[in-house]
């Protein structure tokens, strides 16, 4: 199979020059998704609001590749504030469930009001 790059259905194509998901082989690895909605705005709410549209971005990057979150074998989020720990886990754990992918959790800086980003690398179904 060759290198592809689907648009998820729900997802703002981006600006900069990146894919949202490249698929290779039979893995799938999705770019950094944040809390903008299918215009490209950010979500208001905090952080459990852009963590739910980070993961439901997230989830229709893997759909576009062919697989879903139970696919997953590795995560990682970027906090703008490590203080929304707690509530990015609370909504985190309603996507993903046990046994759980691998994770890296770090404090960063975001630009523009992210509060976070969240990008994955999952192996498609057999």
């Amino acid at each position: 199979m060759s290198r592809w790059t689907p648009q998820p259905d729900g997802v703002v194509t981006p600006k900069a020059p990146y894919s949202p998901v490249v698929v290779d082989g039979d893995l799938v690895f999705t770019a950094g998704q944040v809390g903008f909605d299918e215009r490209g705005e950010l979500v208001p709410g905090g952080i459990e609001a852009q963590t739910r549209r980070a993961l439901d971005n997230l989830e229709a990057c893997l759909r576009a590749g062919g697989c879903g979150l139970g696919d997953v074998l590795k995560v990682t989020a970027f906090l703008a504030d490590l203080a929304d720990f707690e509530p990015y886990n609370a909504v985190y754990r309603q996507y993903f469930t046990a046994p759980y992918p691998a994770r890296t959790t770090v404090g960063v800086s975001l630009p523009g009001g992210i509060l976070v980003e969240i990008e994955a690398t999952a192996r498609l179904p057999t």
